[in-house]
């Protein structure tokens, strides 16, 4: 079973936003991908009419900032 689930990182935990149904204990692993908006909020208005490679790019940079 895989679920999408919206965490905050604090303290060096990841704290879940809703409910998740996990036994005490189990172990399961997790992909962390960020909210590509925040960046994309920063170009707002500043593309233009970009190209796929140029929006490619842009995704990359806010999956690591």
């Amino acid at each position: 079973m895989s679920k999408v689930v919206k965490v905050r990182y604090e303290g060096g935990m990841f704290k879940p936003l809703e409910p998740v149904d996990l036994d005490e204990g189990e172990e399961v692993l997790i992909t962390i991908k960020r909210d590509v908006r925040k960046v994309l909020e920063k170009y707002r208005g500043v593309l233009g009419r970009s190209s796929i490679k140029e929006l490619l790019e842009l995704e990359e940079e806010a999956h690591w900032q």
